[in-house]
């Protein structure tokens, strides 16, 4: 069985509440739930934090155990060098991902400091882009 962890980063505790013309109205925990169920062969585990130290903390934890790590480190992909720099210290394979396409919102949202760190980048298919960068750990 795959060990996959899925780590949100700030403001994606308010899924389902936040802005649900751009994030849906479907919470994170009822989405796990559904994942779940759709990947019987993967032992799905979530973390989600406002705090940047506390995301480092986690891949750290989960970076030499785990056979991947879906990462949406939200505000923190566009500002973040020492998220880049965890995710390289680790050997477990990272996907980075974006509910919303981040490449038709503001301008400072188009660059990803975490993108050249990670297997893959994948955004702007909703809740959906989870279950992608799931696909991809196949």
């Amino acid at each position: 069985m795959k060990k996959i962890l899925i780590i949100n980063g700030p403001n994606l505790n308010l899924l389902g509440r936040r802005e649900p013309d751009v994030y849906g109205n479907t919470s994170f925990e009822a989405y796990l739930d559904q994942i779940r169920a759709d990947f019987p062969l993967y032992e799905i585990t979530s973390y989600q934090s406002n705090i940047e130290g506390e995301l480092i903390n986690k891949i750290h934890e989960a970076g030499f155990s785990s056979d991947g790590i879906v990462l949406n480190a939200g505000a923190y992909t566009h500002t973040s060098i020492a998220l880049h720099d965890a995710i390289r210290a680790v050997t477990t394979p990272v996907i980075e991902v974006h509910i919303s396409n981040v490449y038709t919102r503001e301008a400072f949202r188009h660059h990803s400091c975490i993108a050249a760190a990670c297997r893959g980048v994948i955004a702007g298919f909703g809740l959906a882009s989870y279950r992608l960068a799931l696909e991809a750990f196949k």
